[in-house]
């Protein structure tokens, strides 16, 4: 019995090798490959776990035609033509939408023949957006073309009956083939804009994959972005976000287009910033504020004002920033709140900024400044639901933190910048006449900021700081010297 079980497996072991050198067996499994979902990356066996990003059960097999195995092989291509870097170009020239907020990330307004490419969280707002630029766009004279592979028309429909948009001059369709959107959009007389939502639900008829995959949203946007190109058309897709926030599907997908923009907000507030990621034809980390109401998205010409409206100056534990946000310059509250823990290690919440950075300036007050906060629970946020990413916020949530635990409030009407340095030391910070200038704008008598690093203005004196034990004196001679009982 042994003596058979021997034998079958010498015969097992002989055909499996036979397999693996056979060329046919080895072009078959060339011809498949598996793809994350998640980031794209390809492997030639399926695991459980993404080696690249680490995600779990999101590699899926995909089939690929197979390609010459020595290049190009013997064709001859085409000359391509070489011109001087010298020679002109004409400009792109933008096309307004009417929607001065939504021009202002896109740099001053749609270009043709471009292609942009916006995400958001579901139920953010993203289709109630476009539905209005593009409504606004076609009462202006702008042949303009909604393709919806989510939604019914009847639901667009309902939609824009709740915004007032019936009478807007808008084509509408319900589609997920790109070989028939190709071909409607492929004559003379094609839409100018174009928008897709969203390109999840597109699909490519010649691969076998799902729509979704990493191959059927690539390949959709391919055809759609080439088309563009060619027709002079502008194109805007929607893309679905993953649970951290990123446009879901490949990464080369953000390289492809021309304009990558992201809707952000919180579910409990009513502000939505539309902020420019990249922009071939503008600048970038441009913001644009909007305020959700039962009849649309509404602008918001002025976010400072709105972002500090209902402030009260005289509680402790609050600062305002002067910060900036692409071009704009803009006035957010900073808020904060320490209190003693029962537990053995504190906790650190952050809402609209950075951990690491909070854990960063914790340290310097803690080293540099004689603060104890070990034993405090610190949270941090960032009123209205505004997301931070500049170090000039330091000095503010410095400015906050020690306002909070000495119980004693920032002076009335001043306005906070500048980054902190692991030695205490205050550091300049970019443009900072604009935001002196918008502090004073709005009111604001009196700007702390690094030394040496801006002109004061008639309007509001300027407080300069070199360290940060400067900002603690300046709260203690406020508050009687009570911060000096607190170490």
């Amino acid at each position: 019995m042994a003596v058979r079980k021997d034998q079958y497996r010498w015969k097992s072991e002989r055909r499996d090798a036979a397999d693996r050198n056979n060329p046919a067996t080895l072009m078959a499994r060339a011809a498949s490959n598996y793809a994350c979902q998640e980031c794209g990356a390809a492997s030639n066996r399926w695991m459980g776990r993404c080696e690249s990003c680490g995600a779990w059960n999101s590699l899926v097999e995909e089939t690929t035609s197979a390609g010459p195995p020595k290049g190009l092989g013997r064709g001859s291509g085409h000359r391509i033509k070489l011109v001087s870097l010298a020679g002109t170009t004409d400009e792109a020239a933008h096309v307004p939408t009417g929607i001065s907020e939504f021009d202002r990330v896109c740099g001053g307004g749609l270009v043709p023949g471009s292609a942009l490419l916006i995400g958001g969280d579901p139920g953010i707002g993203k289709s109630t957006l476009l539905l209005q630029a593009t409504a606004a766009l076609a009462s202006n004279g702008v042949t303009c073309a909604y393709v919806t592979g989510e939604e019914a028309i009847a639901q667009v429909r309902l939609r824009a009956n709740r915004l007032g948009l019936l009478d807007a001059p808008l084509y509408l369709a319900a589609a997920t083939s790109v070989r028939d959107i190709v071909a409607t959009l492929d004559i003379v007389d094609s839409p100018q804009v174009v928008v897709i939502d969203s390109i999840q639900t597109m699909f490519v008829d010649s691969l076998d994959s799902a729509p979704g995959t990493v191959a059927q949203v690539r390949s959709s946007a391919q055809e759609l972005i080439r088309i563009a190109k060619n027709r002079g058309l502008t194109v805007i897709l929607v893309g679905h976000v993953t649970k951290d926030g990123q446009i879901a599907g490949p990464r080369v997908l953000e390289h492809m287009v021309d304009t990558v923009l992201y809707f952000e907000g919180e579910r409990g507030h009513q502000f939505r910033i539309l902020r420019t990621v990249k922009n071939r034809f503008g600048p970038t980390d441009e913001i644009g504020v909007f305020d959700m109401t039962d009849h649309g998205l509404r602008e918001v010409p002025n976010p400072s004002a709105l972002f500090l409206g209902d402030r009260d100056a005289s509680i402790s534990g609050t600062s305002v920033f002067a910060g900036i946000e692409g071009t704009r310059p803009l006035l957010v509250e900073i808020q904060a709140l320490t209190a003693p823990t029962a537990l053995g290690t504190a906790r650190r919440a952050v809402i609209g900024w950075d951990a690491g950075r909070l854990a960063m300036v914790l340290a310097v007050l803690e080293t540099r400044c004689g603060l104890s906060l070990a034993g405090q629970d610190v949270f941090l946020n960032i009123a209205g639901g505004l997301k931070i990413r500049e170090p000039a916020a330091d000095l503010a949530v410095a400015a906050a933190l020690i306002s909070s635990i000495t119980n004693v409030s920032v002076p009335m009407r001043t306005a906070v910048f500048g980054e902190i340095g692991l030695s205490g030391e205050i550091r300049p910070v970019g443009q900072s006449d604009i935001r002196i200038k918008e502090a004073s704008k709005l009111g604001f008598h009196r700007v702390i900021a690094p030394k040496g690093n801006a002109a004061a203005s008639p309007e509001t004196s300027l407080t300069e700081i070199a360290r940060l034990e400067d900002l603690l004196a300046l709260l203690a001679d406020r508050g009687n010297s009570r911060i000096t009982s607190v170490s």
